[in-house]
């Protein structure tokens, strides 16, 4: 599986982006640098760059979320592609709590730690759907890992559509997301654009 090695505050820090967003406490000294104004394509390349690496998506995987945002009825394409980035198990388990970053609630996912329905899934990208039950499996309950993430992530606010049940580690999707719901600092429509051309 091809992963992304590079240095996270230091991606952060070209990117222009807290680290909060993807789970991290630390603040960035954020230098701002001087020069010239960037290009257009310049900022829509960042802006495209900076969600995949919010998401921890990789860039084939991205271009086809991308192909199934324009695809879908309702929505413009940008607001449906953050949709569908969101509804990304590993993503879903970081909003619920159950890892501290996205990168670990990957790792939980990929370890066999969750079932979705009662069925157990180990694909970070699987999009879950409204009314799913995501659990982690019951003899992980118990493990001293997840009383750790809990007592990081316990204050953290799950989003409105989400439900989350931290004495059973288990939660349930109330609805799609609307663009309000999701909190990531990304200009969808540069996206777009970007793909558009």
């Amino acid at each position: 599986m091809a992963r992304d090695m590079t240095p996270v505050l230091k991606r952060c820090r070209s990117l222009g982006l807290e680290p909060t967003y993807l789970g991290i406490d630390k603040k960035s000294n954020r230098n701002a640098r001087e020069g010239r104004k960037p290009s257009e394509y310049s900022l829509q390349l960042k802006e495209k760059q900076k969600a995949k690496f919010i998401y921890g998506v990789l860039e084939k995987p991205f271009r086809n979320n991308f192909k199934k945002a324009q695809k879908l009825k309702y929505g413009t394409a940008g607001e449906n592609l953050l949709i569908l980035l969101e509804l990304r198990l590993d993503n879903v388990m970081f909003r619920l709590g159950y890892g501290r970053t996205r990168k670990e609630a990957r790792q939980i996912v990929g370890h066999k730690h969750v079932l979705v329905n009662g069925k157990p899934v180990n694909i970070p990208s699987y999009r879950v759907k409204v009314g799913d039950v995501i659990e982690v499996k019951e003899k992980y309950k118990s493990a001293q890992r997840y009383k750790d993430i809990l007592e990081v992530t316990g204050s953290r606010l799950v989003p409105e559509w989400l439900d989350a049940d931290h004495e059973n580690l288990s939660g349930v999707v109330k609805e799609v997301p609307t663009r309000a719901q999701i909190d990531v600092p990304i200009n969808e429509v540069l996206i777009v654009e970007l793909y558009s051309k």
